[in-house]
């Protein structure tokens, strides 16, 4: 069976909880014997889950990092320590998920997403966004990047500051495809989410036409970014708020449909996305 692997997800999320059982015991079927998932803790107080997992479950790499729409609610005076102290303590340990994001700044009031965060400026965010990046280039891991609406203040912290030597993750890259030649210059591979199948993101589809092989990873994101309905091989009950949550076994979906929109043969694709994985996030 091919080995598949998940760039991107947060299988700690609580709304996973009641479910995580049947996700670990399955999920050597989707991913076959090998796969691994990055699972992303977005402020200090997950980490702890995150690490628990890692050490339960041999599939999981654990990614520690603050996040941009945590960091005005979650950012505890020492979070910077504690970080470096999660990197120090276990080699697998990568930097993630981190970032900068303007849309945060722009989304409505009453965006279900973001009650009772506040939310940082562009300021605070680039604050916490350099030392994390400093921490993943000290200790020689890579760093997984949230970048929503703000490449044009990512690219010039990129040029300007130290990058992990083995690179960094762009996760569900949206930016335009005219970009990517200087951020894989600069380290940047690009993970392929399977939400990019809806008809109406076409746009991003088309960007990882042109992205070169040797820089691509799939990735769910899971529990967020579902495929859509047509494609969803694994579906989980409703969240409690009533929104579909996203199975990481549909990591399956996200190679089928980046082989379909390349037009390459899916096991030569998830051959070089190993390939990728292992020279990103190690062996």
């Amino acid at each position: 069976m091919t080995t598949l692997h998940d760039a991107h997800n947060h299988l700690h999320d609580e709304t996973l909880a009641p479910h995580l059982e049947r996700i670990a015991e399955g999920w050597a079927a989707s991913a076959g014997a090998g796969g691994c998932m990055v699972v992303n803790g977005t402020h200090p107080g997950d980490w702890e889950r995150v690490d628990a997992l890692a050490r339960r479950h041999p599939f999981v790499r654990p990614a520690f990092g603050l996040h941009p729409w945590d960091l005005g609610s979650e950012r505890a005076a020492d979070w910077l320590d504690r970080l470096e102290a999660r990197l120090a303590a276990d080699p697998r340990a990568s930097v993630g998920e981190i970032g900068l994001d303007r849309w945060l700044l722009e989304a409505r009031a009453d965006d279900s997403r973001l009650l009772g965060q506040r939310r940082a400026s562009m300021e605070e965010q680039v604050e916490a966004f350099l030392p994390q990046l400093a921490l993943a280039t000290k200790y020689e891991r890579p760093a997984t990047i949230h970048c929503l609406r703000a490449l044009d203040d990512l690219l010039p912290l990129l040029r300007a500051h130290p990058r992990p030597a083995r690179g960094f993750l762009l996760h569900a890259y949206g930016g335009p495809a005219e970009a990517v030649p200087e951020l894989v210059e600069l380290g940047a591979y690009f993970s392929f989410s399977p939400s990019f199948l809806e008809p109406r993101k076409k746009r991003q589809r088309l960007v990882y036409r042109s992205i070169p092989a040797e820089r691509l990873l799939c990735e769910t994101d899971a529990p967020a970014m579902p495929p859509p309905q047509a494609w969803r091989t694994h579906k989980l009950p409703l969240a409690p708020d009533g929104s579909i949550l996203n199975h990481p076994g549909n990591i399956e979906v996200a190679y089928a449909g980046l082989a379909s929109l390349r037009g390459e043969d899916a096991r030569e694709l998830a051959g070089r996305v190993a390939e990728n994985f292992t020279r990103l996030f190690g062996p």
